[in-house]
Parts: structure tokens; sequence; C-alpha cells
């Protein structure tokens, strides 16, 4: 096949694209050499591949020029969609993906290599076998289930499916008997490295969420809905752990090392008053749950919930059947 100045010009491109960065640059000869090893038969100057930066310039790409050794000048592209941080953490958020299977990791990880230099991609995490990981199967209804829930939420169309999870015998078990699901969807989040689709059960008007690998059969209706005014900043905060319940206000002394931990759960500009040195206390609005009541358990004698007495009592009982369980 003839090899044209247009042949030339683009792997001109292609190589400044995939081959330099920041810390790899090349010289006219080394881009020469590059050329040759793809088009062997094309006769080259060093006059010409200058033209054909200089052409690469006028329309739009950002070369870069640094003096080398001996006042060589060496050529480099770093102009990226992405810097090498934010590819990061597209690739650490695809590898915490718990419903996604090895190959589809690896497909995309490879897809966002292609958006930096080689020697960059280099560095980017590979997944790693995991221990029971999703099977193909169950993937693909994630798959297809992702794509349908966006399409309902952006068109305002009501959403069917089955809901379940899976019992001490592995096997995937259907809630309410397997009865249908009808919701109007208002968001698809990622929380605790699970998607979860927020919506409003229509048979109780609640808003609820529920995880999608948990959900089956899901069905895009031609019924259209009109979505009420929904803050999800603040259904997100008011959820523990993605447990639906009753909103109370809730009061909660900690010992002055969960701190951040009180920050990371409530934000910055959470309700906070410091006791003493060693104490303080938090006061806010929670969603009552097994979600809160466990979470306040998990930090023993260093969390002190103050009010309301019904969540004490729930806290105090959920301690006595702890206790009485080893006592047998």
């Amino acid at each position: 096949m003839e090899q044209s100045n247009q042949d030339r010009l683009l792997l001109i491109q292609r190589i400044l694209f995939e081959e330099t960065d920041e810390d790899h640059q090349l010289s006219i000869q080394e881009i020469i050499d590059k050329i040759k090893f793809h088009l062997p038969d094309m006769k080259l100057d060093p006059r010409t591949i200058r033209s054909d930066l200089e052409t690469l310039e006028r329309n739009g790409v950002d070369i870069i020029r640094n003096k080398g050794k001996f006042g060589k000048i060496l050529y480099s592209y770093q102009s990226r969609l992405f810097e090498t941080y934010q590819l990061r953490l597209l690739v650490d958020a695809i590898l915490s993906g718990k419903f996604m299977d090895e190959v589809e990791k690896k497909s995309m990880i490879q897809k966002l290599k292609t958006l930096t230099s080689k020697s960059i991609a280099k560095t980017l995490p590979e997944p790693v076998p995991t221990i029971g990981q999703i099977g193909e199967v169950d993937y693909q209804r994630v798959q297809f289930a992702i794509d349908c829930i966006h399409r309902a939420i952006s068109k305002k169309r009501i959403l069917r499916y089955q809901y379940g999870r899976y019992n001490m015998d592995k096997e995937f078990v259907f809630s309410r008997e397997g009865a249908i699901y009808e919701v109007e969807p208002y968001a698809l989040i990622w929380k605790n490295d699970y998607y979860y689709l927020i919506a409003r059960f229509l048979e109780t008007g609640e808003l609820r969420h529920y995880r999608l690998d948990r959900m089956m059969n899901v069905e895009v209706t031609d019924i259209q809905f009109r979505k009420e005014s929904f803050d999800l900043h603040s259904y997100i905060d008011k959820s523990f752990h993605m447990y639906a319940g009753e909103e109370i206000r809730i009061k909660i002394e900690f010992d002055e090392s969960l701190i951040n931990v009180v920050l990371d759960r409530f934000g910055l500009d959470a309700d906070i008053t410091k006791v003493n040195d060693e104490l303080f206390v938090y006061k806010g609005k929670a969603k009552l749950s097994d979600g809160l009541v466990n979470w306040i358990l998990t930090w023993g004698n260093k969390a002190r919930v103050l009010e309301p007495d019904y969540l004490i009592d729930e806290i105090k009982e959920k301690i006595q059947g702890m206790q009485d369980m080893y006592k047998k």
C-alpha cells in the first residue's frame, strides 16, 4: 500500500501521544526511527519531520520543545484529557466495584490507559483476581439493570422489578414472595462499593433504596411520573449504611479519639460540642434502623447515646442480647 504524507502525519501524532509525556521526550532522529518501524519504505529527513510538527501545532496539537544534551531539541506531547491522578481515581473506582467481574474491569482499565502515554499507562494498577467474584451471568444482569435504571431516571418512567437477597444456603430468595416492585426512580448512586437505586415506592409513597445487584427482571414501563422535590445529599447523609428507617433526632457522646470518624460520617459542618478534652457531643438527624444501632455499637464504650430514650433502650436491648448469647 502506498504510504502518503497523511499517513506520516497521523503516525507522528500517535507516536507523540503514546510514547511521550513529561518524563519522556523524543528527538527528531528518534521520531524518524519510530516512523521507519511502521513505514519502512518512506523516505524521511529532519526537515520533513520539523514541517510535520509545525503542521500539527497549527492544527491544535500542543507540542512541547525542550533542550536536551548538547542543545538537541526534544519533543513531547503533555496535554492530556485526564491528569495521571484523575486516571488513577477512575481506575481505583473500577477496581472497587464489587458487582463487576474481572474481565469487565480489565476491559475498562485498558480503555482508560489509551488516554495517556504508554509509560504512564504501565503505572496504573491491574485487576487482582478475588475469591467469590460475581459470575458472568450475574454481571450481565447488572449491566442490563444499570442501562434500564439510567434510562428510566432520564425519561422519568416508572420501573418494575423483583427484589431479594441470599439465604444461608447461598440461594437467592425473592422478597415479598416475588411480588413486583413499582417505583419512581430518582437517582442511581455509588455507595460502599455498590450501586444503589433511590426511588419512591409507589405502594407506600416512601423513599427507599435498593441495591442494584439484588434487583431482578428490571423493566422500564411507558408510565411517566412527575418527580417530587428531592434532596439527594440529605437523604444519603441520613441513611446509615444504606438502611432505611424513620428520621429521628439523635444526641451521642463520643470519645475524642472518634472525632475524625464522626466528621467522616457527618461532614465538617456537623453539630459538635466539646464537653472536655476527652469527650464531645454530636447532635443531628439520622434514620432509625439496625444500621444506625450497629454503627453506634461498633465503637463500644467510646460512644454513648444521650437522646432519644427509645434509641437508648434499643442499644441496651442489643447489648443485653449479646451478653445472653455468651452466657450459654
